[in-house]
């Protein structure tokens, strides 16, 4: 249809802007959401939007992008807090944005608007008044900006905030803003005035900003005497989290034991031997270029001890405000599971819990000794889950973070039921094909190369891990720069792999993703249903040739065109409860 080919072109012509204004030809693209800072070597734009009410504030994404590419100056020496250091940023991206703005007037419409949204969100999310885009904005009115009503709003919040008045650092600020060097150390007075700055940062990363996503809480819909009860039992979850925070702090200087006995070929074997066991007329038009640089790796070891450590206490900041929520949840699945344990008594014992039915004998006979009995239950029945996070940049963010909350708070609700669990996720090394596509082109680019790109197959925790040792290794979900593309049905047919090597009588595996397979390297290269109909493939010898229990969340995506046991979440803060109330269904079944 004629408006898709407008919209590319319309992408394609802002990223050439983009381009053009920052002075550098050589900045890749892609389709992923920006983050704040931008990529040093990438400009992130999706598809213009269908409405044209929104199609400034989509100009305004691309524009600060090239601002910051075109007026700023990486520093990779700076060393200071995470908070301090979105701050910083912020106030960064307001001295390059009011530079270009004052070089390129009409950019100033575009990034209101963008901005604007920005701040709505924070409204709509309840962020605190003293936040880094605020910060941004209070710089910009400070300067004569004339903002938009969320904005205003934003900026009069942050100011009352602030017991003391900051207008006047904000003056030099601005007047300073045509020097980086000389705005940067005006800017660390005024962090140090908001007392953000006392704790030094231990990992010397380059600046960034992530964006810490925050979530709307759902609403609990029991009645109020079963909230009574759940108050009580969340005690439990509570005082358990607390312990195993206070352990995963020990046990940072550990070593890290392999994941499993399995050797990483063994692994990025799995694929081929599934295609093995299952129908092989299903995957003959499915080919691999090369599995040579393909990977599956431990978490940990994509990320330093410290940097372990802060996306760990980045995630638990980010579950604090919902764990009564999440707990109620997660305490209803483990009544039932509990429910539907074995349980029996062992009487007559010499210890345990005394029998009262058995007191009548310190009558009749005084001679015998007390009587005493103990409670015996077994385990769940033989049964492990396994959660197979989509890993790609479309989750960044919101997407992303509610599943690493989810996979934590799952699965330590599983393992105290002795259900086994373990959390994998997948994505690419690179964009853009990586060193799979280099091998390509200097075999003369053959056509239909097949899938043409290097994977990165993630364990999080596998399912014999100790919990607790493994949970340290969930932040790195959110760790800048691990999300790139997805090329699900691989990942599907390796997840299930590892499963059916597993002794447990049933096995479940839950996929949680945001939309179909894009590799951009294979699709540019391939037919443009490749990907998907190999996951359409997967899919179906799964379901019909396995004993594996397949089902799937699709976040923001209807995916029941694909899976025949799916729901579809449109709003991302419904995730826990949805993966709860699917679990919930399953173990009734």
């Amino acid at each position: 249809m004629s408006w898709v080919k407008n919209r590319e072109e319309f992408k394609q012509a802002a990223i050439s802007t983009a381009r053009a204004v920052s002075k550098n030809q050589n900045l890749e693209s892609n389709s992923q959401a920006s983050s704040r800072p931008p990529s040093s070597s990438e400009i992130s734009l999706h598809y213009p939007p269908r409405s044209s009410s929104q199609i400034n504030a989509w100009r305004g994404e691309a524009d600060f992008q090239a601002f910051w590419h075109a007026f700023h100056k990486e520093n990779p020496a700076l060393k200071m807090p995470k908070i301090a250091r979105d701050f910083f940023t912020e106030l960064e991206l307001s001295r390059v944005e009011m530079i270009g703005s004052k070089k390129f007037p009409g950019a100033r419409i575009n990034l209101n608007a963008y901005l604007n949204t920005q701040a709505k969100k924070g409204i709509d999310n309840k962020v605190p008044a003293l936040n880094p885009l605020a910060a941004n904005l209070w710089l910009k009115q400070l300067n004569g900006e004339s903002l938009l009503e969320d904005s205003k709003n934003t900026v009069k919040a942050f100011v009352s905030s602030i017991p003391f008045n900051i207008d006047g650092i904000g003056k030099k600020l601005i007047k300073s803003q045509n020097s980086q060097e000389d705005f940067q150390t005006i800017a660390i007075n005024l962090l140090k005035d908001l007392d953000l700055m006392h704790e030094p940062e231990t990992n010397g990363d380059k600046e960034s900003f992530e964006e810490e996503p925050t979530m709307e809480e759902p609403q609990d819909s029991d009645e109020q005497q079963e909230d009574s009860k759940e108050d009580v039992q969340e005690q439990t979850i509570e005082s358990s989290a607390e312990g195993e925070a206070s352990e995963e702090t020990e046990m940072l200087e550990e070593v890290q034991a392999p994941i499993d006995s399995m050797s990483i070929d063994e692994e990025i074997d799995l694929t081929r031997n599934f295609h093995e066991e299952l129908d092989h007329t299903a995957y003959e038009n499915y080919q691999i270029f090369t599995t040579q640089f393909d990977e599956v790796i431990n978490a940990i070891e994509l990320a330093t001890p410290e940097e372990s450590q802060r996306l760990r206490l980045q995630l638990d900041q980010l579950i604090a405000p919902h764990q009564t929520t999440i707990g109620k949840l997660a305490n209803r699945l483990q009544r039932l599971l509990q429910a539907q344990q074995n349980r029996s008594w062992n009487y007559n014992l010499e210890e345990g819990l005394l029998d009262t039915a058995q007191l009548h004998r310190v009558i009749t006979r005084p001679g015998d000794s007390l009587s005493f009995k103990q409670e015996s239950e077994s385990k769940f029945k033989d049964t492990v889950v396994s959660l197979l996070i989509d890993s790609s940049g479309s989750m960044r963010g919101r997407s992303m973070t509610l599943a690493a909350i989810c996979g934590d708070i799952i699965g330590s609700t599983l393992e105290r039921c002795y259900v086994k669990t373990e959390l994998l996720g997948f994505t690419t090394k690179h964009w853009k094909g990586g060193d799979s596509r280099k091998a390509w082109v200097n075999q003369g680019s053959p056509s239909n190369p097949g899938r043409l790109n290097d994977l990165r197959h993630i364990i999080f925790k596998s399912a014999d891990d100790n919990f607790r040792k493994a949970r340290k290794s969930f932040g790195i979900m959110l760790r800048e720069g691990l999300l790139k593309e997805n090329v699900d049905g691989e990942a599907l047919a390796w997840a299930h792999q590892r499963l059916t090597k597993r002794n447990e009588e049933r096995k479940i595996l839950i996929v949680i993703s945001d939309g179909a397979p894009v590799d951009d390297s294979t699709l540019s290269t391939n037919h443009s249903n490749f990907l998907d109909n190999h996951l359409r493939q997967i899919i179906s010898s799964i379901e019909i040739q396995s004993n594996v229990e397949l089902l799937a969340i699709g976040i923001g995506h209807d995916v029941t065109k694909y899976y025949e046991k799916s729901i579809t979440i449109n709003r991302a803060e419904d995730l826990a409860e949805a993966l709860l109330d699917k679990l919930t269904e399953l173990f009734n079944d």
